[in-house]
């Protein structure tokens, strides 16, 4: 069966300002993801990380008519499938973003005109530090030199074709309205090297989830040395010229300074921490991370534990410090509460708990160098999303520290629904033997999740690169339960390796619904609609996507329909979805599909095609490459439009 193709919405003749803006708006972490690809890595990741922002920042219309740069594209191209979740705004913003990344590897000519993107931005502008995406894997690294042997053109082909899943005649277009003179060649470079669509929207490659460093410290102290003379008048003169008695004037009833704040320093000392009854658990009216007894063999230790504490107040250069997006790095507002302290593979790891987040500590068993700081959001947690956290990664391993309520543990690939579970060992203090990450190969050929079973239940959980790992669903989304039948585990085998698309964004819980089913025509078999919906633990932020899951022995992964970021579909709010594909049957006829969840009474095809259906479901004929415009009524007249 032929790769399915997303319904295209029909080109719009131009675009105002506005419409640019939420498209720039809606999509920034798409489109500085875009520029940064496309971007030479000659220039550097610190520099490309700043270029990227800086050319989707300035990629607005400065007209109405949405003619900005004078090049001649004032006119909306063709848009794009919905499976990008874009429309008219998006493709003008797009090709302006190629544009300039594209003029930005240019180099710089004696006689041309130089363009403003060859010159380093203006804004954003950091001082002091060094800016660059989080590193990836094997794959993520070979990735990254395969597109720096490419050229400009045949990068940003790679891009287009890669994360904006364009066809080959619609590449060749953008390439043309960027500026590219020989567009069939650039895009022949692309597809002779094989890029893994998937790997592009990797956390390698994301320049809005960044770490940072200092630039060269020795080389800032010396320019410092140079200017703190010319500074020391003005300070001389400044505090002759201040308030008499209390300098520029008292403080009124603010506080003493942080290092002599009593709270603050109470926070710092291990004396402090708070530590909790092993068997508090059992009697606690809530059920969640502030009832964990403190663990570990290292509790005791109070020069590690000063150390992991003084680290979060004020980590120095060399401490590596991530954050899942949404959460505060910054130090406790009072003495937090010790979750584990203990050695774990060849690191001494500590556990703390604030109310609002976990901070994970560790360091080489000998020495300091190399400590790690790392923070998840966990707020609003329950006996369901505290059953674990990750207290160490090691050589594609990682080890889980499991909650006292857990009563057994076992490891249960998601692409064998109709295998059983293996048990997974845990020590006396719950840290688990080490379960291989799963992580993003080039072909997904396994995916090990965990099975934690308490008085309640058995809970299905995956890592997603996280320290909470996220709790896995099925159902409508007025009533999820956990993965626990058959029917349930075959949904997730065809999901589980669609995964990565949500991986490092704070991801909470994930629920794959089955909101429709399908007859395919030409006695094709069923085929099913799912809509997977991943919330974050800060609220917003929230990725949904529906699949289009044909008939298939193996339990293929599911092809993605359309998705969208911060939407309230398939969730509580907004339980119900519109979806659609170009699907090729076994005989080689194309066919335009849609479903809806069971509240469409209608779905109808407009532009390109045109055809109406009463019900959830459509199959209509179609030629290949067909475009047009689906939308449906619901079961109340109100309109309903496909996911983007």
């Amino acid at each position: 069966m032929a790769p399915e193709q997303d319904i295209l919405n029909p080109p719009a003749p131009s675009v105002g300002v506005e419409q640019a803006e939420a498209a720039l708006v809606e999509h920034y972490p798409r489109l500085v993801r875009l520029a940064y690809l496309v971007l030479p890595p000659s220039l550097g990741r610190n520099r490309r990380v700043l270029t990227a922002h800086a050319i989707v920042q300035r990629s607005l219309p400065r007209g109405r008519g949405g003619r900005g740069d004078g090049a001649g594209d004032g006119l909306i191209p063709a848009a794009r499938r919905a499976d990008a979740g874009g429309g008219p705004g998006y493709a003008y913003v797009r090709r302006r973003v190629v544009r300039q990344a594209l003029e930005a590897g240019l180099p710089l000519r004696r006689r041309a005109w130089p363009k403003r993107a060859q010159f380093p931005p203006l804004l954003p502008q950091v001082w002091g530090l060094r800016l660059f995406p989080r590193s990836g894997g094997a794959d993520e690294l070979a990735l990254d030199q395969r597109l720096s042997a490419l050229s400009g053109p045949a990068r940003a082909a790679c891009v287009l074709r890669g994360l904006e899943r364009l066809g080959d005649e619609e590449v060749c277009a953008e390439l043309a309205s960027a500026g590219v003179t020989e567009a069939r060649l650039a895009l022949a470079e692309a597809v002779a090297t094989e890029t893994p669509a998937g790997l592009l929207e990797s956390a390698e490659f994301d320049p809005c989830s960044l770490q940072a460093r200092p630039t060269d410290l020795m080389r800032r102290r010396q320019h410092g040395k140079a200017a703190l003379a010319a500074v020391a008048a003005l300070v001389v003169c400044g505090a002759l010229i201040g308030l008499p008695g209390d300098g520029w004037g008292p403080d009124g009833p603010a506080a003493p300074a942080y290092a002599q704040n009593p709270a603050a320093r109470a926070a710092l000392d291990p004396g402090h921490l708070l530590r909790v009854e092993p068997t508090a658990w059992t009697t606690a009216t809530r059920t969640d991370f502030s009832v964990w007894p403190a663990r570990g063999d290292l509790t005791a230790d109070t020069g590690l534990l000063r150390r992991a504490l003084a680290v979060w107040a004020r980590p120095g250069a060399a401490v590596q410090v991530s954050a899942t997006p949404g959460t505060p790095s910054g130090p406790p507002m009072g003495a937090p509460q010790l979750l584990f302290a203990g050695d774990v593979d060849r690191a001494r790891v500590v556990l703390f708990y604030d109310g609002l987040r976990v901070a994970r500590y560790a360091e080489p068993r000998q020495g300091t160098a190399g400590a790690a700081l790392d923070f998840a959001r966990v707020d609003a947690a329950d006996a369901a999303s505290a059953s674990a956290l990750v207290v160490g990664r090691t050589d594609g391993n990682v080890r889980y520290l499991t909650a006292p309520w857990v009563r057994e543990a076992s490891v249960r690939d998601l692409l064998t629904p109709g295998a059983g579970a293996r048990p997974l060992r845990r020590d006396k203090d719950g840290v688990s033997d080490p379960v291989i990450f799963p992580a993003q190969p080039r072909q997904c050929t396994s995916w090990e999740a965990l099975e934690f079973r308490d008085d309640s239940g058995v809970r299905l959980v995956t890592d997603l690169g996280e320290l909470a790992p996220a709790r896995l669903t099925w159902g409508p989304p007025s009533n999820p339960h956990d993965v626990g039948d058959r029917a349930a585990r075959e949904g997730w085998a065809r999901t589980a390796c669609l995964l990565p698309t949500v991986r490092s964004h704070g991801v909470r819980s994930v629920n794959d619904w089955q909101f429709a089913q399908q007859a395919l025509p030409e006695n094709n078999g069923a085929a099913s609609w799912i809509c997977t919906r991943a919330e974050t633990w800060r609220g917003a932020g929230s990725r949904v996507f529906a699949q289009f899951q044909a008939p298939s022995t193996r339990l293929a992964p599911g092809a993605i329909a359309a998705r969208a970021e911060n939407s309230a579909a398939c969730g509580q709010r907004e339980a119900r979805v519109l979806a659609g594909v170009l699907w090729k049957s076994r005989g080689g006829t194309w066919f335009v599909l849609a479903a809806g969840s069971e509240q469409v009474a209608s779905v109808a095809l407009t532009g390109g095609m045109t055809a109406n259906e009463r019900g959830n479901l459509l199959a209509v004929r179609a030629k290949e490459g067909a475009r047009a415009e689906l939308n449906g009524r619901l079961s109340d007249g109100s309109p309903i439009a496909t996911l983007r």
